[in-house]
């Protein structure tokens, strides 16, 4: 069980770590009025991070979960929370409120997320994937009220079509993205466009308008001022930086299998191990890899 220390965000918030497992992706944000779980990791984790809210909250109720996407790592472990915390109101985007509603994909989320259990000796649990909803569905401009702050929703696709952040102006709080990349630490940032490369890049430009001091980072959790003024100026540089290298290496005649190799060498360290298994980041470098072949070299 993961049980690193929270972690202070703006003026009258806190940000509390409730993940399980490094690869879950789960922080509770508590305004004092009102609480948000920002994501909800995995399902075989679910129940567990449910207990870590209620160990936290006691008798006070979980008002929101914001999700970010619809991967099984950061949406299903909503389902098992909502069955101790029911009346809490789920938001997410239009597109992730019609995925959830998609047989396949509800497949695709038990295979994965039993796969990943199985690698924690986790064999017993039951699925709940028919019990994922959304509240609110919002959609891009739309402004989310909690107490007395308010949320504007961003679209952000590239890392999913689905992905969306929250950016609160009054705290100058935003609730990331896997599309900006993956922070793992030590100013060390890895890229994640599994939709669209261009799109990834419209999306960092949209977010580097905005000002923020406080980043909450998938996976990782608040970010200090200081890490979240090197993330966002340098988020783009790390994706167009990967990209440049894959035009390289398949125009000096390397193959994706060597991309792969590359990618682990530069990024697969530190909490990225934990964080990024090694089928995922190779499935993934894989997809990265085929887009840039589609978009900046033009072979499909």
């Amino acid at each position: 069980m993961i049980n690193t220390p929270d972690n202070r965000g703006p003026e009258g918030i806190t940000v509390h770590n409730m993940k399980v497992l490094m690869g879950d992706s789960a922080f509770l944000i508590d305004t004092g009025s009102h609480t948000i779980l920002y994501d909800s990791g995995f399902g075989f984790t679910g129940f567990q991070v449910a207990e870590k809210i209620k160990a936290y909250l006691k008798e006070r109720p979980l008002d929101y979960i914001f999700l970010t996407h619809s991967h099984y790592d950061h949406a299903l472990g909503s389902a098992y929370i909502l069955r101790y915390y029911p009346n809490a109101k789920v938001v997410a985007g239009e597109y992730a409120a019609g995925i959830f509603k998609r047989e396949g994909a509800l497949r695709v989320m038990k295979e994965l997320d039993n796969t990943h259990a199985l690698s924690h000796g986790v064999t017993d649990y039951p699925f709940l994937g028919s019990e994922l909803r959304v509240d609110i569905p919002v959609k891009d401009g739309d402004i989310v009220t909690v107490g007395d702050l308010s949320f504007e929703v961003l679209n952000l696709p590239g890392h999913t079509k689905c992905s969306v952040g929250y950016y609160c102006k009054e705290k100058k709080l935003f609730l990331g993205s896997e599309t900006l990349g993956v922070y793992n630490g030590d100013y060390d940032i890895f890229p994640s466009y599994l939709v669209g490369y261009q799109m990834a890049l419209d999306s960092m430009d949209r977010v580097s308008a905005y000002d923020i001091e406080y980043l909450l980072a998938p996976h990782m959790g608040i970010l200090s001022t200081e890490e979240t003024k090197f993330f966002l100026a340098n988020m783009k540089k790390a994706s167009v930086s990967f990209a440049e290298n894959i035009v390289r290496m398949l125009s000096e005649g390397k193959t994706t299998e060597d991309v792969i190799d590359d990618f682990k060498a530069r990024f697969w360290h530190g909490s990225a191990v934990e964080l990024y298994p090694l089928a995922a980041l190779r499935l993934n470098t894989t997809i990265m890899t085929d887009l840039i072949k589609k978009e900046l070299m033009g072979i499909s």
